[in-house]
């Protein structure tokens, strides 16, 4: 199936990925994981959540840990609008493909959208996010892989052609992409708004399930530094794939799984994408360059492991064609 055409002038404007609300078992082992080994922020915590954000951002959290009896599952995605009067066009526009919406109070967010997409993931979208102040001069309170931002999410569908066409269909552009050649299909494709690689991915696989959430550093040398600080901080069977560059994108990447098998991507080095005319990558599904342009597969817990959205249901994939899997 062809790549749909970009929608540049869609019914409302999402401006970039904002958030993510991660089920866990153990607060304090999950914050202990993101403050000390991944090196973001807290900005605020009680009993059953911790608010966290990277040293760039000026919004209240790009991470919210959450205490739950279903750990390893994703509460929300949430997205960031351009102005108030994008959230209500955000509602008539879900209501009209047939999506239930609602309005929800979330902690030091304004009005909050929340509604699925077309295969379930569900989404939350807002204007206003509480801002604090700047912090990324402050040298001082580095540590971790030192994150300057939440960069994207990548999922899991059984549909990726559907998948692809719902999102572009309200602006997302289509940066990169892989097809398989006897059915046609898409495989996986990379879409953006913020003028990225991407803001959201979606792989082929039994979904919809979350397959990362990314955060982008300042260089490869930190993805070093922190393959150093798990290997000697007993996390050594935490890091899953990695280090390498990737063939799409061309970002130099990191896979490692936090406490609750959540997967987290450590990432950097990917390029502009803000023309509006400029055509998406073709990538061949067999050439083993698109997953490591050093030629490394991937292993076969990277196209298999992934963590459910909590109360929605999964389909397995109808495409027959495998990827290359490292052995």
């Amino acid at each position: 199936m062809p790549v749909p055409a970009p929608n540049l002038y869609p019914d409302f404007n999402t401006i970039r990925l904002s958030h993510a609300c991660l089920n866990v078992k153990d607060l304090a082992v999950s914050k202990e994981f993101y403050t000390n080994i991944l090196g973001l922020q807290v900005t605020d915590e009680n009993d059953t959540h911790v608010y966290l954000r990277a040293m760039e951002e000026r919004g209240h959290h790009c991470i919210v840990l959450q205490k739950s009896d279903d750990p390893g599952t994703v509460e929300v995605m949430g997205f960031k609008t351009f102005d108030e009067d994008d959230l209500d066009k955000a509602k008539v526009y879900f209501e009209g493909k047939g999506r239930p919406t609602s309005w929800v109070d979330r902690p030091y967010q304004g009005r909050t959208l929340l509604t699925s997409d077309n295969m379930g993931i569900p989404l939350e979208f807002y204007h206003k996010m509480d801002r604090l102040e700047p912090i990324h001069q402050k040298y001082a309170l580095y540590r971790g892989v030192k994150p300057l931002r939440i960069d994207h999410f990548n999922c899991f569908s059984h549909d990726v052609d559907a998948s692809v066409e719902f999102y572009s269909d309200f602006g997302f552009r289509v940066t990169e992409y892989t097809e398989d050649d006897e059915s046609k299909k898409i495989w996986a494709a990379w879409m953006h708004r913020k003028g990225g690689v991407h803001d959201m991915a979606f792989t082929n696989g039994t979904g919809p399930r979350m397959h990362h959430v990314a955060f982008w550093v300042p260089t490869p040398l930190n993805i070093i530094d922190l393959l150093d600080l798990m290997a000697t901080t007993g996390h050594v069977d935490n890091i899953e794939r990695g280090p390498g560059r990737h063939g799409i994108s061309n970002a130099f990447f990191l896979y490692i799984l936090d406490p609750d098998g959540h997967r987290i991507e450590i990432y950097c080095s990917d390029y502009q994408t803000v023309d509006p005319d400029m055509e998406p990558i073709k990538w061949d599904l067999q050439d083993p360059q698109r997953q490591t342009l050093w030629g490394a597969a991937a292993p076969r817990s990277w196209f298999e492991h992934g963590t459910r959205f909590v109360g929605v249901d999964t389909q397995e994939s109808q495409i027959a064609a495998s990827p290359i899997i490292a052995p």
